[in-house]
This record gives structure tokens, sequence and C-alpha cells, in this order.
């Protein structure tokens, strides 16, 4: 087994904890999910399994909410992050809205009570299918991503009798210093109108008879660690403000989208509160503060709120490098493998005799790049229960069948209690939307 201090390239190993987790703690070297052990939730459900706590999901959502106490702004939840429609109940029941881009995010916040006023609709390729399904649900807002989808919203409104309300989405070509693949406010991004046509696309709106301007949008990317790309941004979008204030356009509020990050190993990000606290002052410093401003959090409610358990079923040492082989993949995780993220990985029990060596933890899925995580110092055995923590955004949301693997089941804890609020996916439920050839055929 290779050298349990470097790495086979030298570099010193991550050592990761569950520290500063709400809803998680270790008890005699034993990772609890509030009152339940990782283990026993393993042991119950099968592994790999995503296991939320309560106790996490209502921390974050007083954070925000703390954060909008007394006043008129408004947090609507990016379900892209977790659609899970047990955990979307909770934040319905606690008041927040919904970001939404698709049909079936907006069946999904319908179903569990959200109404029409309640949901904003964003994303750059809104179908017709998708206009006319979120006019009849009567959305209050369209966030707009480019001049063309002005016409076809318009049309859309025309033909069903009614009026869309938009905000047009601004690119403000802010650096949200944070990886690529989810930076979007820069102007070589997909997203958004560009910040020099974003008064003449709002002036086109405001002749348009079937759309009502509401508000203006804009959002830079995701994972941001830092207050000031938020400020800038800020600032840019107030300059435009101005300008659209100075046309004669009405508006009558500011969406500063989301983005808002997490500590998945050394970050320190911003509360919410904070981040609320100093865009209301860049808006009152403008002149501005009588409109409510509208977040649009994914990551930051959720993601710390989960943890993916997976079992280890071989410990493979080589000359090179030593792999940890689990049974959860770049199918339940990908993040690790499309952007190189950093997920802390620990064991759920603790060993009383410890060898910790450095790993690579890899899945059995046939690609090189299947790995949740990389060069970390780990006491592993054959049988252990692993927690990958920061789970709960972009893990069930993201993950495929590929390689013909099922979806992992999820668990909601509750204190002593646990939900199973999504069954684990089988080998028939993938089958069954497919048809075999008729025999004339073959």
């Amino acid at each position: 087994m290779s050298d349990t201090t470097t790495t086979a390239d030298g570099a010193a190993p991550r050592t990761d904890s569950i520290e500063d987790l709400a809803g998680f703690s270790r008890r005699s070297g034993e990772l609890f999910c509030e009152e339940i052990s990782a283990r026993e939730l393993a042991r119950r459900f099968q592994t790999p399994l995503y296991a939320y706590s309560r106790q996490a999901l209502e921390h974050n959502i007083a954070d925000w909410r703390a954060g909008v106490a007394g006043t008129p702004h408004r947090v609507f939840y990016a379900m892209k992050a977790n659609g899970s429609l047990a955990l979307l109940e909770l934040f319905a029941r606690a008041g927040l809205g919904f970001d939404i881009v698709s049909r079936g995010e907006l069946a999904r916040a319908l179903a569990v009570g959200a109404k029409g006023c309640d949901i904003v609709y964003s994303g750059v390729g809104k179908s017709l299918e998708d206009m006319r399904a979120a006019l009849a649900a009567d959305v209050l807002c369209f966030n707009v991503e480019s001049l063309p989808e002005l016409e076809r919203l318009n049309a859309a409104a025309l033909e069903m009798g009614t009026t869309a309300r938009v905000s047009l989405r601004v690119n403000p070509d802010v650096d949200a210093r944070t990886h690529p693949y989810i930076s979007t406010g820069l102007k070589n991004n997909k997203f958004g109108i560009a910040f020099d046509s974003a008064l003449e696309g709002y002036r086109r709106a405001a002749r348009l008879p079937g759309l009502k301007i509401s508000g203006i949008d804009c959002h830079i990317g995701s994972q941001i660690t830092e207050l000031e790309p938020f400020v800038h941004a800020a600032h840019k979008v107030l300059d435009l403000v101005e300008e659209i204030s100075g046309a004669g356009i009405a508006l009558e509020h500011i969406d500063f989208g989301g983005g808002l990050g997490v500590r998945y190993g050394a970050e320190n990000p911003p509360a919410a509160r904070e981040l609320v606290s100093a865009l209301s002052q860049c808006v009152r410093e403008r002149g501005f503060g009588d409109l409510p401003l509208f977040f649009e959090p994914g990551r930051s409610l959720v993601a710390q709120t989960g943890l993916l358990l997976t079992t280890v079923e071989y410990v493979k040492p080589t000359a090179a490098r030593n792999f940890c082989i689990v049974d959860a993949a770049m199918t339940d995780m990908i993040r690790p493998t499309l952007y190189q993220a950093e997920m802390a990985m620990v064991n759920c029990s603790e060993h009383a005799d410890a060898a910790p060596a450095v790993y690579d933890v890899v899945g059995p899925v046939c690609e090189s790049g299947d790995f949740l995580a990389k060069n970390r110092l780990l006491d592993v055995r054959e049988g252990d229960v692993l927690a990958m923590t920061g789970a709960g955004a972009y893990g069930m949301s993201m993950a495929s069948n590929y390689n013909a693997r099922g979806r992992a089941a999820e668990v909601l804890v509750d204190k002593d209690s646990a939900w199973l609020i999504r069954r684990r996916e089988t080998i028939e439920d993938q089958m069954a939307l497919e048809s075999r050839l008729p025999l004339e055929v073959l």
C-alpha cells in the first residue's frame, strides 16, 4: 500500500470531517443524521442512499427567512438543485416560492401546493408548450433570456387571451470567480440578454401587447463564496434600472438570482442574511429601496442537508495509488467528475485500530472519470459505509442510469424517524418505458 502521508504526485492528502453541519454529529465514533446512525440508515435502506436531515433543512430555511424578514423581498427555491417532492413540501409550507426551468419542475411546484404567484420561470430554452403551461398556471413572472423569446411569449399570451408578466435576464458580464461550467454571467455564456442590448429589449417588450414588464433579473453563477461579485453585478443591474426608469418603463421588482455557495472544504461563504443585507444596501444607496428584491437560492438551501451513503466493496492497493471501490458512482454524484468538485468524504464509523492511508474513492462505472474523491486520508475496510457530505444539491437531480444503474433511494430523517421519500429504482423501472421489436421485424 502506498505512503500514508503523501499522494502519488507528492501532494498532501486531504482529511475530511463532519464538523459544523446542522443535523449531523459524531457520537462515540459513529456518524449520526439527527438521532439515527448513518450505518443504521444504510442497513435499513441499503446503499447508495441519499439521506437528508429535516433539522438541517429548517436551519437553512430560517437563515434565508431571517434575511428577508420585515421587507417585501421574496425567496424562490431554485428547484434544479434538488426536486424531491418531500423537500419541496417543506419549502412550500415555510412560505418559499419556486424558481423553475421546465414544465416538469412546474408540475412539481404545483403538486406541492404552490400557486402561480409563487413561481418564477427561468431558463434559456423555453418551448411554446412550456410557455402555454406556465401561462395556464398564471406564474408570477417569466425571466426572459433572449429577444426571440420575448416574441414567442407575446404570441403565446395573445393566443391564450392573457398577459405574460416578464423580467429580462440581463447578462452583466461579471466574473463570479467560480468554475467555468457554473459561471453564467459572462458575455460568452449562453444565458441572458447582453448588457448593451437590455434597454432596447425593454423598449421592445413595452410595445408588445401580450406582455407586462414586471422586473429585471440577473444570475451570475453558482457556488459563489464571496460578496464582491454579487455587489459588482448589483451595481451594473442598477445602472440599467436607472436607464430603464429614465425611458419611462416602470419596474416592480429586482431579481438577483441565486448562486450563494456553501462550504465543501476550506470555503467560507457569507450567510444568506449577509448577502441579502449587502444587496439591499446597494439598492437603497442607489435610490430604489422601495423595490422588492427576489432571491433564487438552490445549493445554499439543500447542499449541506444531505449525505450520500455508500458501501466499500473493495480496497485495492496498487504500486501507484490506493483505490477504495464503493457502490456509489458518478451516476449518483457527478460533480467531482463534471467540475472537479471537492466533496468531503468520511467513514461513518471510526476504527479503534485505525490505519489510515491515502485513497482515491472510485465507483464501479466503466469510466476513468468515475471518482467521488481523490487523495483522501482514510481508514477504510471492506464493508465500511462512507458518507459524502454536501450531497443534498445536484446529487439526485443530476443522477443518471449510465451502465443501466438504478437511481438511489432517498430518505428524510426527522429526529429518530426516517421516511423513505423515493424508493430505489429497479431494473424493471428502467425498462418500463422501452419496447421490444415486433417478431416480424426480427
